[in-house]
């Protein structure tokens, strides 16, 4: 069966992107015909064992297509690293019982095989009889897989005889692997049609107990360009396909495997769960497995027994599913249809918890990123009569200015395809991240509104105005959002600061008044200072985070902040020194462990194996 995925990713741009993932699946859903004695050594024949050792985590192979362009030296290094990264991420959060020996893909039987022997009363019941004069290779994706990859098959002329001929002799297979991704940076047609796409996937083998054991990512190679390259967006796609072809595919979940009874390290007893995937009585689909439906009540603070996973519905029949989470409902997560901002694109608890309860993997839930997005709204968070009637402070109305739900940008209040008609703030086009120093466009002299740019800056609903400009009567502030910085001072608890004013405590759901200032400034609840990984993405800055929390359960007075932020300038000095020292050494450990995530060039030689 071969799978196809496709992401589109959302670029500030302010082009709405259209996800085309139902439309390429269409178009080349093929059927595998799996047959237990027509290949020698094949994955999909490893046989089940009552005992297996326990779970590690998954050895990811990568192989870069001989079809691939030829890259840049730049271009190469960008996508070596993306890759090397998301793979890194994903072995370190899904554990598998490995595969014993050297992974070998199996052939297609509908390619290289003419006709089996049908008559159950033959000795060769099953097996090909005849092989086809025109079968060459195997492909997935447009993809070449090298013979190396493959397993062995054999021909039996007669029906009842022992004696075969050999059709393709096996190959050495892949040491050390438990699924091999195969990267294919081209400018392809889609590519090309669709200028929002950065890469699609595709799940192309699985092994006996379903679980996919090879996949193809196709790269749009205009994509790796330097003016429109971000490297944490590319990431982020990578291990979004990769979830993809890994399991969390609409073509796919009626193989997940239920491992609820027994330990997953006896995960060849697991029994097959079927259907996982229900209509809701609203309409919308769900998916109904135990750790999603544990994650969403905790995720959304409800004890709804039937609160199942939405799946995406845009674009999607009725009673059919999409291989996406519903963008109202699960925004931010690495599984919605689009990717905004590399900021708040989060791998979140829910999507982990499909991926445990497809019965192939272990889950390292500790590594889950917080998903702020509907946290604790309850049950009916992100249906269509809520999202509208202003209960929920993750929505909004009309077409103003104001605040991302993450407050590092800002932003305006907007819908698109996924959301059906519900309106949420989406960070501006240009100088939007309030995290950024550069955004700054005016003096401080200059500036009415008081507005700091830089790494620990948060966007907040404003209509601060300079005392002496407020003077005027023709000079009216509205309510917007507005960049100040700000410091955690406890879970929840945090102050800000206004260009030419003091640090002034901000109480979490109220508002406050600067001295100076006209107008007010509006305090986030459970938004800043409770989720210590929301931060400006890595890549963009060289410092530490501001919104670090110590203890969950600590608070600190106002004197008591002064000690824990304050650092002379020996210990400043100290820390960096040995910071410094710790980033040397991991350096070099990721130098002399870089052979542990490989990316292989197919070169000539390998075209005719």
């Amino acid at each position: 069966m071969l799978v196809v995925m496709v992401l589109v990713v959302l670029e500030l741009t302010g082009v709405q992107p259209k996800c085309i993932f139902d439309e390429i699946q269409a178009q080349t859903i093929q059927d595998r015909g799996h047959h237990p004695c027509l290949a020698r050594g094949g994955a999909w024949r490893r046989k089940p064992r009552l005992l297996l050792p326990p779970p590690q985590p998954i050895r990811i192979r990568t192989w870069i297509a001989k079809e691939s362009n030829n890259l840049s030296e730049a271009e190469k290094k960008r996508m070596e690293a993306a890759v090397e990264q998301a793979v890194r991420t994903v072995s370190s959060l899904l554990s598998v019982n490995r595969v014993v020996g050297p992974l070998l893909l199996s052939r297609d039987v509908n390619k290289y095989c003419k006709f089996l022997w049908r008559n159950s009363s033959t000795a060769n019941y099953n097996r090909c009889g005849r092989a086809n004069s025109n079968y060459r290779t195997e492909t997935c994706l447009d993809v070449t897989i090298p013979d190396d990859h493959l397993a062995g098959c054999d021909i039996y002329i007669h029906a009842d005889s022992p004696h075969r001929t050999e059709l393709r002799p096996g190959g050495a297979g892949l040491a050390d692997t438990d699924f091999l991704l195969y990267l294919h940076i081209k400018s392809t047609d889609k590519c090309r049609a669709k200028p929002n796409i950065l890469a699609y996937a595709a799940h192309c083998q699985a092994d006996a107990l379903g679980r996919p054991v090879a996949g193809v990512v196709v790269i749009c190679r205009d994509r790796l360009k330097g003016e429109t390259f971000s490297h944490q967006a590319a990431v982020q796609t990578v291990i979004h396909e990769l979830f993809h072809v890994l399991g969390f595919s609409k073509e796919l979940f009626h193989t997940w495997r239920d491992c609820s009874s027994m330990s997953q390290a006896e995960g060849a007893g697991c029994s097959p769960q079927g259907k996982v995937t229900y209509s809701d009585g609203s309409g919308h689909m769900r998916i109904y497995t135990p750790s999603v439906i544990s994650a969403l009540q905790k995720h959304l603070n409800s004890t709804d027994p039937e609160l199942g996973g939405w799946l995406e519905n845009f674009g999607v029949l009725p009673g059919k599913v999409s291989s996406h989470w519903e963008s109202r409902v699960l925004q931010g997560s690495i599984m919605a249809a689009e990717l905004a901002d590399s900021s708040s694109v989060r791998i979140d608890q829910v999507t982990l918890a499909a991926l445990q309860d497809t019965g192939w993997y272990n889950v390292d839930f500790s590594r889950a990123q917080s998903l702020v997005w509907g946290d604790g709204e309850g049950a009916m968070f992100g249906s269509l009569s809520t999202c509208q009637n202003k209960s929920s402070p993750f929505f909004c109305s009309g077409s103003g200015f104001g605040c991302h739900y993450l407050h590092l940008h800002k932003a305006e209040c907007k819908t698109d395809q996924y959301l059906e008609r519900c309106r949420v703030y989406k960070p501006l086009k240009n100088g939007s991240e309030c995290w950024k120093k550069e955004n700054t466009r005016r003096s401080a002299e200059e500036d009415s509104t008081g507005e700091i740019f830089g790494f620990d800056s948060r966007c907040f609903f404003s209509s601060l105005t300079r005392q002496n400009l407020s003077q005027f009567p023709s000079f009216i502030s509205t309510v917007e959002g507005r960049c100040y910085r700000h410091r955690c001072t406890g879970p929840n608890r945090y102050q800000i600061h206004v260009s030419g004013s003091e640090w002034v405590d901000c109480p979490a759901g109220g508002s406050i008044q600067v001295e100076g200032y006209q107008g007010s400034v509006s305090c986030p609840d459970r938004r800043l200072c409770l989720y210590s990984d929301i931060t400006p993405p890595s890549d963009a800055v060289d410092t530490f985070p501001a919104s670090i929390i110590r203890d969950p359960n600590e608070t600190l007075t106002s004197a008591q902040t002064w000690t824990s932020l304050s650092f002379s300038v020996k210990t400043s000095l100290g820390i960096t020194a040995a910071v410094c020292l710790l980033a040397a050494v991991l350096v070099r450990y990721r130098k002399c462990c870089s052979c542990r995530i490989r990316i292989h060039t197919t070169t000539d030689e390998h075209s005719n194996l």
